[in-house]
């Protein structure tokens, strides 16, 4: 009986090796033929050329009429708020800084001599950031853009009547 378990086992064991020795193995695909291609350099478009500057001699910045646009704004007493004839010149300096990203300026609040130092300092840099944030709003980058207080400290007229106050309250933008 052991050996007949013995015989059916051997030719189990014989069976299944045939089996696995008979299996046959997948034939390797070539590799596809890589066709050297040749390299062409291209050399890239020439850049657009930057428009011409819009500024005089003096580097003053010229309105689309050729008139030197006023770099200055005033306020009325005790404001920051911009007039609305200002707005159109403002629409000027937006188009040149959008045109001219290499270009920024900066922008100086000032105050009458009337109020404390420290209440006109403030007010003088809520006028800067009044035009600042008109450039801004226009799509002017913010890096293109410095705000400076300098309160009473910088008098256009150092008069002691309204029409030197009046002279006084402003900001102004200066480019660099």
């Amino acid at each position: 009986m052991i050996r007949q378990s013995f015989r059916a086992l051997f030719v189990v064991i014989l069976a299944a090796g045939l089996v696995a020795g008979c299996k046959s193995t997948p034939k390797e695909e070539p590799a596809p033929k890589v066709v050297p291609t040749e390299i062409v350099e291209t050399t890239p478009p020439p850049a657009e050329p930057e428009p011409p500057p819009r500024t005089n001699a003096s580097g003053e910045v010229l309105g689309p009429d050729g008139d030197v646009l006023s770099t200055t704004f005033y306020f009325e007493y005790d404001q920051a708020r911009l007039a609305p004839a200002d707005i159109s010149v403002l629409a000027h300096h937006a188009d040149y800084l959008r045109d001219f990203r290499n270009v920024s300026v900066s922008i100086e609040g000032h105050c009458d001599q009337r109020g404390s130092r420290e209440y006109n300092l403030a007010l003088g840099e809520r006028r800067a950031q009044a035009v600042e944030r008109y450039l801004t709003s226009a799509d002017v980058r913010s890096d293109q853009i410095d705000v400076v207080s300098y309160g009473e400290e910088r008098l256009a007229d150092p008069g002691e009547n309204e029409g030197a106050w009046a002279k006084n309250r402003r900001a102004v933008v200066i480019y660099r």
